[in-house]
């Protein structure tokens, strides 16, 4: 698994499971999604992206299959 710490002020870290195809994005606000069937070449520009914000909001958000993070746990009233 590769993994990069991110400078945005909306995504904390970025993970990239190349087995999987699957790109893991910690948000600082809202916590972990997983997005699958990205290629690696996304990851990578991500990485590199000058705006990480922008690059995820034009080439990743509403493209893949999303998934929050399944360890989250959310606590609700009973």
């Amino acid at each position: 698994m590769r993994a990069a710490r991110l400078k945005s002020s909306v995504i904390e870290r970025i993970a990239y499971d190349e087995e999987a195809a699957a790109l893991s994005i910690w948000f600082r606000e809202t916590g972990r999604y997983i997005y699958l069937g990205v290629p690696r070449a996304v990851y990578e520009a991500l990485r590199k992206a000058g705006s990480a914000g922008r690059y995820f909001n034009a080439c990743i958000k509403g493209r893949y299959r999303c998934l929050p993070d399944p360890e989250r746990r959310r606590f609700r009233p009973a």
